[in-house]
């Protein structure tokens, strides 16, 4: 396998656009869950899932969701509740 080494100006996106992800994750942290949603982008890289997971998720009724035109939205509170509801209590041994 080849060694890779990336530009300078890779690097350089890559830091911005993780500064990026910092900072609206850091905004967000200070609003109550129904205020906060993330578009369709932030809600894939949030819960690591493809676009066609998404969509079955949302055919499926497993998560709420807003529809401006194309743009689909999700608020903080249902990927929240989401995630309570799947889950899991550990075992005690």
């Amino acid at each position: 396998m080849p060694y890779y080494t990336p530009t300078e100006e890779m690097l350089e996106k890559i830091h911005s656009r993780i500064s990026e992800l910092a900072l609206n994750v850091k905004t967000k942290q200070h609003l109550e869950p129904e205020d906060v949603f993330f578009d369709s982008q932030e809600f894939m890289l949030l819960m690591n899932i493809s676009k066609r997971t998404a969509q079955q998720w949302r055919d499926n009724k497993v998560i709420g969701f807003s529809q401006i035109g194309n743009k689909i939205y999700y608020r903080l509170c249902d990927i929240q509740e989401l995630l309570k509801e799947n889950y899991n209590i550990k075992k005690e041994q």
